[in-house]
């Protein structure tokens, strides 16, 4: 019995842990009050979820928002030759779904996918939308969260891939995960910066050997 309440205290805790970093995430974009977030926080059921698990299929309709606690997951295409292409990559503290599909209650033209065992954050995706309505400072949260990441972000991404060397594109992606390339498959981060994975094998081997420990 006491194994049972030390299992499922440690399981409290650790959802507590990442409701605040959920919260902390949310505000990082709007500073949205206790009671705001209480709201949406009455919303919000973790998931536990297996390395390589379908979150969301080609074809289905959307019905949920996902927030990584832990893990990692892709979104991916394929196209009528059989080649798949990486749209996006999903970490800690970042938002995973299908915004078009839920929105326009049409199929996903991704498929959504863990590529690490992962422990995440899900939000049906209808009762969050009538929530948001409902609540002006949750509005104004996702304002900001469509601002920053559809078009501020999705702006700055379009023209580093024109502006910028993949080299550049791929020290920068390594700035803001230092670790990706011992946690992500080497095929889908060539994917997301838009080369061949010779190619960033490449790119990896020369900044590896430019790097000044190297020469030490």
């Amino acid at each position: 019995m006491s194994n049972i309440k030390s299992t499922l205290s440690i399981k409290r805790m650790t959802e507590e842990k990442y409701i605040i970093e959920f919260k902390e995430t949310v505000r990082g974009y709007y500073p949205v009050s206790d009671n705001a977030f209480h709201q949406l926080k009455d919303l919000i059921k973790f998931k536990t979820i297996k390395k390589d698990e379908i979150l969301l299929n080609i074809g289905q309709i959307s019905k949920h928002l996902y927030f990584v606690c832990k893990g990692a997951v892709i979104a991916y295409f394929v196209d009528e030759e059989g080649n798949t292409y990486n749209k996006n990559i999903f970490l800690e503290k970042q938002f995973a779904g299908s915004k078009v599909s839920a929105l326009l209650k049409t199929p996903s033209q991704f498929t959504l996918q863990t590529i690490e065992d992962c422990l995440l954050i899900s939000l049906d995706y209808r009762l969050y939308k009538e929530l948001i309505y409902s609540n002006e400072e949750l509005k104004n949260f996702y304002i900001a969260y469509l601002e920053k990441n559809w078009v501020i972000d999705k702006e700055q991404r379009e023209i580093s891939i024109v502006m910028e060397d993949a080299t550049e594109r791929y020290k920068r992606l390594l700035v803001s995960y230092p670790d990706i390339d011992h946690r992500i498959p080497l095929q889908h981060i060539a994917s997301h910066l838009g080369i061949t994975p010779t190619q960033l094998s490449r790119i990896r081997k020369n900044i590896k050997k430019n790097s000044p420990t190297q020469h030490m």
